[in-house]
């Protein structure tokens, strides 16, 4: 097991964000809510409907916005949303320029004190598409769905992309808050974006429970790092699952030459539980995962495919 030069790059940039991504979804807690007052004036602080955004829920309490269905927009706070699939946000609260919590918390649009939806950077679009260079690429029988976590936010893996065939993921650059990357929650084959997408319980290997995850951000020069490993949570000694296989399987394959730190794959038909195929480290959690570096003008695929296919080609 060895460091690469591509996985102290990745955690270089995104290291608070990792390590404390980590920490709060390593513990079995339901992701934090806002803290805003309670008292409502006029409207309802109403999702914007017609923007292009992903309603979340629209059915529950939130409303549709990028937050626990338990958990209400109200007036005062900061109220988070989701983009289409290969977008990323461009809305939060200025003055959260740092990966600290409460401010850590406030992404996507703020709802006044009179309950009416503002825009906190007024020239800028609610969402604008990634560097589009790392796609999901879907080899299964049955859909797969790919949960990416509200950051700026509470962070749990609410903003769905649903794999059919091929779908491009929301990879930032530095423009993107706080410099931060990407993370997702990638699902067992069969299930839809509604069931997996969700804070789900230890009773299913699927929401937060789900065996793998990636990551990916583009930095300065171009350069993309794209992160693949099994999911601490997914290892606890509480998870009644933590020692069964997964019956798919995940990889990063890139498109022509240049990618360094391949292979970088978990093959339930070769390798078991928390073992990769390729030089991996650990993380969170004992957690093992591995870090390919993507270079300018590149393209890389996160490749899921069944155990009993045995191999992704």
């Amino acid at each position: 097991m060895k460091a690469t030069s591509a996985t102290v790059a990745f955690l270089a940039i995104a290291a608070v964000q990792a390590a404390k991504h980590a920490h709060d979804h390593g513990h079995h807690r339901s992701p934090r809510s806002v803290d805003s007052p309670v008292v409502k004036k006029s409207s309802s602080c109403q999702f914007p409907s017609g923007a292009g955004l992903i309603p979340i829920t629209p059915h529950e309490t939130n409303g549709g916005w990028a937050m626990s269905p338990d958990q209400e927009c109200k007036p005062g706070g900061y109220c988070p949303y989701a983009c289409p699939a290969g977008q990323v946000s461009m809305q939060w609260d200025p003055e959260a320029t740092s990966y600290t919590y409460p401010m850590s918390m406030n992404g996507g649009l703020y709802c006044d004190e009179n309950g009416e939806i503002q825009k906190p950077f007024p020239d800028r679009p609610y969402c604008k598409d990634g560097t589009g260079v790392v796609s999901a690429k879907n080899k299964c029988k049955e859909q797969v769905s790919f949960c990416q976590t509200v950051l700026p936010g509470n962070e749990a893996m609410l903003i769905p992309t649903l794999v059919e065939e091929l779908a491009t993921l929301a990879v930032p650059d530095l423009s993107y808050w706080c410099e931060t990357a990407a993370h997702f929650y990638i699902n067992p084959p069969g299930y839809n974006t509604e069931t997996a997408c969700v804070w789900g319980t230890s009773e299913n290997p699927y929401g937060n429970w789900s065996p793998y995850v990636a990551g990916a951000n583009t930095d300065g020069d171009g350069n993309t790092y794209v992160k693949l490993g099994w999911n601490p949570i997914y290892l606890e000694p509480t998870t009644p699952f933590r020692n069964e296989v997964p019956e798919f399987g995940v990889e990063i394959e890139c498109e022509g030459d240049g990618c360094n730190g391949l292979p970088c794959k978990i093959d339930p038909s070769v390798n078991g539980v928390n073992e990769m195929t390729g030089d991996s480290s650990v993380g969170a959690g004992g957690a093992s995962f591995c870090v390919v570096t993507v270079p300018k003008g590149g393209k890389a695929n996160v490749v899921v495919f069944d155990k009993d296919g045995g191999d992704s080609t």
